[in-house]
């Protein structure tokens, strides 16, 4: 299949791509989708979060009232999760694994469906290429406004270019990624991806 490829003022040019079947022109699985999208996000979640046992509070072994004769329910001692102040029945650990488990295969499947319904629903543009001379966040808010692009925009490169990495990292909603580190939430959450015709290329290659 082919694309055509846009201007610098977002304009279809009668130049065009040839985009490989396999990345851009798969069916799009639901399921698959969100199963990759899920894992990826549960990967990058880190065990942080720690709460205290019946064995770990501060407490005293003291029965607090006795056993019988109080009319009241029987009580051991303050630690018992029923206590205001007392442990957690099932603690959260610091340990705990959030991490899904899926196949490479199954990423790659997912990753081109991804792309391919980001071509079909015209929200995948390919540049020739795009860069910024000086690292000057204005000049790339007036490229990307030049594009013809409102809302967010996820811009691949085929590799790291640090002026175009330092004038987009104060502008919201506006991220650039070399094609080799895309992930599905990127491509997922931006309404709009610009792709240059040599990270085309090497997703292609990476998603073969």
């Amino acid at each position: 299949m082919e694309i055509k490829l846009i201007d610098k003022s977002g304009k279809v040019t009668k130049s065009a791509v040839e985009l490989s079947d396999v990345t851009f022109a798969r069916e799009f699985n639901e399921a698959l989708v969100h199963q990759v999208v899920v894992a990826y996000q549960a990967n990058a979640r880190t065990a942080t979060r720690a709460q205290l046992g019946r064995g770990n509070v501060s407490h005293t072994t003291h029965k607090p009232w006795n056993q019988k004769g109080t009319g009241r329910a029987r009580s051991g001692m303050s630690s018992s999760p029923i206590w205001r102040g007392g442990g957690r029945a099932f603690p959260n650990s610091p340990d705990e694994n959030f991490s899904h488990k899926v196949n490479r295969k199954a990423y790659r499947a997912g990753m081109c469906a991804i792309l391919s319904e980001l071509v079909r629903q015209t929200r995948l543009s390919v540049i020739e290429e795009f860069t910024v001379d000086t690292p000057k966040t204005k000049n790339l808010v007036e490229k990307i406004k030049g594009l013809g692009f409102a809302e967010g925009v996820l811009l691949l490169v085929d590799g790291f270019d640090e002026n175009l990495y330092l004038s987009a990292r104060n502008i919201p909603n506006v991220l650039v990624v070399e094609a080799q580190y895309v992930d599905p939430v990127s491509l997922v959450r931006f309404p709009n991806v610009v792709a240059t015709k040599a990270a085309v290329k090497k997703l292609e290659e990476m998603l073969a």
